[in-house]
């Protein structure tokens, strides 16, 4: 008897060691779906003319600093510039400005029945940190082009490239007497880096307030990823169809006052330090689900066999990947809301204690979580009801696009048309873009059609940023293509 019960559990052992190798041996890459395309009978602009156009925008600063105002002559200066460098725009496209700053163009389609589409991309950069200047290869603001033909300065990657490479795109279609057929809107934002309340949410209010809602919308969130995922060597298109809410809460603890000299067994320090420390401890709970589970299934079905096996059985296997995939920084953005305490606060001085002390802590929102959800897991993971929990920020995570319609398949082919042999996925932007409030008024997609690998990275907000004029060339390409497809 026990012989046959042996018997019977390595059958039904092996039968399922078949099953799981022969889902891993079907998870192949789908056929690409076809979309119609028009072949490239039309040119594109020097490549020497689009790199020195953005070398020529980067010596604006127009910069977005937290606790500054904007420099109006910079940013008036820019916009007048734009103004003499693409005339043939300013003057077929109808102009709306909007509060003061932010550009929104209305190209006239051929077929007034067809919906609208909204391109965007800002114009806005962060600050140098002046500690960091000199580090930069070349500096900052000059918009040095080197003999390797790499445009360097701050707005290379984000977002002065986008706004040069659509705009060049756009001039090019005009001398060309092309006209899309759909009306396009395309709207350069001022304020992105502060959070687009007064450009990309005030350009979604003209919408509103026009009646008027565009089909898609398409701006900045990822690009063509190139080395960025261990076991591929193919570049991956991640065309992002939602980004992350964001979230800040500030945690306030009591206690008493008093010379350094005798302290309490507690002091505020003492009790906010534990429960952020609690907080910490406590992660917002994630997985592969939703657009996370799209995201990764998508890019799994290129991987080498063994990993195949893994995401084709996730049923079985989905602890195994979670726990791997969640062991870098970027893989665990992907699949959950992250925790990071950020500031902290106490006494004014080293000898007194704090009758107060607050620490400060930041939660990027999967589409998954509400913010009403993150608070009540806060509270339990402190689980001390004398610690306050205020809200300072706060937005939800934007809705998520589908992936199985006509926009997506648009973008998903006009990207295979341009870099061969991709892989292209729906993502997740882990961090805030103007899109966000597009996504109230539409679908809202995010990407950049440019390629960067992981020593670009650090260019992003950070020291050194740059681009090569051939990553021009392939948004141009992108945009002019794109164009012609719709």
């Amino acid at each position: 008897m026990l012989k046959k019960i042996f018997l019977m559990l390595a059958v039904l052992i092996a039968a399922m060691i078949t099953v799981i190798l022969i889902r891993g041996a079907l998870f192949t890459p789908s056929p690409d779906e076809h979309h119609e395309t028009i072949s490239d009978n039309y040119s594109l602009p020097a490549a020497n003319q689009v790199a020195t156009h953005l070398a020529q925008s980067i010596r604006f600063k127009t910069l977005s600093e937290q606790a500054a105002p904007i420099d109006a002559q910079a940013f008036a200066g820019f916009r007048k510039w734009l103004a003499e460098t693409y005339p043939a725009t300013h003057e077929a496209l109808t102009l709306h400005v909007i509060n003061t700053h932010t550009l929104l163009f209305h190209w006239q389609g051929s077929h007034s029945d067809k919906p609208p589409v909204l391109l965007s991309a800002h114009y806005d950069v962060v600050p140098v940190n002046p500690d960091t200047e000199s580090k930069w290869t070349h500096p900052p603001f000059a918009g040095h082009i080197d003999e390797e033909k790499r445009i360097w300065g701050r707005g290379a990657l984000d977002d002065k490239s986008a706004v040069i490479a659509l705009i060049e795109s756009v001039e090019a279609a005009l001398s060309q007497q092309f006209t899309p057929k759909a009306d396009v809107y395309i709207a350069f934002t001022h304020d992105e880096e502060l959070g687009g309340n007064a450009g990309a949410k005030a350009v979604t209010a003209w919408f509103r307030d026009n009646n008027i809602t565009p089909a898609w919308s398409l701006d900045e969130g990822s690009f063509m990823l190139d080395g960025l995922v261990p076991g591929l060597d193919k570049p991956i298109a991640s065309i992002n169809v939602a980004e992350k809410g964001f979230l800040t809460l500030r945690l306030s603890a009591d206690g008493a006052g008093g010379h350094s000299s005798m302290p309490p067994a507690q002091t505020a320090v003492t009790r906010i330090s534990r429960a952020v420390v609690a907080v910490q401890d406590a992660p917002i709970p994630g997985g592969l689900s939703g657009v996370t589970g799209q995201m990764y299934t998508s890019i799994a079905r290129h991987m080498s066999f063994d990993k195949r096996v893994l995401f084709a059985n996730r049923w079985l296997f989905s602890p195994v990947i979670e726990t791997v995939v969640g062991q870098s920084p970027s893989g665990n953005a992907m699949l959950r809301t992250t925790t990071a305490p950020t500031m902290m606060s106490g006494s004014i001085k080293a000898n007194v204690l704090p009758e107060t002390a607050t620490a400060t802590i930041n939660f990027r929102v999967h589409p998954r979580d509400s913010i009403e959800g993150i608070v009540d897991w806060v509270k339990q993971a402190v689980n001390d009801d004398s610690i306050s929990i205020e809200i300072t920020e706060a937005f939800p995570a934007s809705t998520v696009a589908p992936a199985d319609n006509a926009a997506f398949s648009l973008l998903a082919a006009t990207a295979r048309h341009v870099f061969a042999d991709t892989i292209v996925t729906p993502g997740l932007t882990v961090a805030a873009t103007d899109s966000h409030h597009y996504a109230t008024l539409t679908n809202a997609y995010r990407f950049n059609p440019m390629i960067i690998s992981g020593s670009d990275l650090d260019g992003f907000h950070g020291t050194d940023e740059h681009i090569t004029t051939d990553n021009m060339m392939n948004a141009v390409s992108f945009y002019s293509h794109f164009l012609r497809q719709l």
